[in-house]
């Protein structure tokens, strides 16, 4: 059987539309994903784990792996640095691991300019008023950073029609089996299953 590449896909949502929850429940399901861990200047929010959830690294160090030409993509989130490593991704997509990136559509374009055949899947919320009851009710952040966040949003899902697929996350559990359909349909694409399925083919086309 031939070694078949990992998908790449991106997902973007504006902060509290579910996302990564979203990601996290299709990775419960399935042991061949992962989601790329970035790196980010922002401090750990409870519960969260260096190595795990970001690489926690100080503004002057990231600024250094900006010059070293190290991020795929970065960017500048209210005040705090995000970027995905070229190395680390790659490789993983070789090992024929699909990955997710959990990005802003800044950084979509980063990487659709680099990797066209990334795979972007934007999530809307239902309304805005219940994006703002998700972003009170997680209890992480101050008034007035969700204040920010619902000024950003309509900004950020202003640029929904870039993606190949769009979500609106109001029962979750459609929108998960909406992802999942994504993802699988993906990898069951003709190019892709032509290479994994190569020797079944060829067995079922001999004459």
């Amino acid at each position: 059987m031939a070694k078949v590449s990992g998908n790449l896909f991106i997902v973007s949502a504006p902060s509290g539309a579910g996302k990564s929850s979203l990601i996290q429940a299709l990775l419960d399901l399935h042991n061949d994903m992962q989601v790329s861990v970035s790196h980010t200047t922002r401090s750990p929010r409870p519960g969260e784990q260096n190595g795990v959830h970001y690489h926690f690294v100080r503004v002057d160090d990231f600024k250094n792996r900006i010059e070293a030409g190290e991020f795929l993509e970065w960017a500048e989130v209210f005040g705090n640095y995000y970027g995905t490593s070229r190395t680390t991704l790659q490789q993983t997509l070789d090992q024929g691991i699909d990955v997710f990136l959990d990005i802003d559509w800044q950084g979509a374009r980063q990487i659709r300019q680099q990797l066209p055949h990334a795979i972007g899947i934007f999530i809307l919320p239902p309304s805005l008023n219940v994006l703002q009851q998700r972003l009170q009710s997680r209890g992480q952040d101050s008034a007035d950073i969700i204040a920010g966040r619902m000024s950003k949003a309509q900004d950020e899902m202003s640029h929904a029609n870039e993606y190949d697929y769009l979500i609106v996350n109001d029962d979750f559990q459609q929108a998960l089996l909406e992802l999942r359909a994504i993802v699988l349909a993906q990898r069951n694409r003709w190019q892709t299953q032509q290479q994994r399925q190569q020797d079944l083919l060829d067995q079922l086309l001999a004459k």
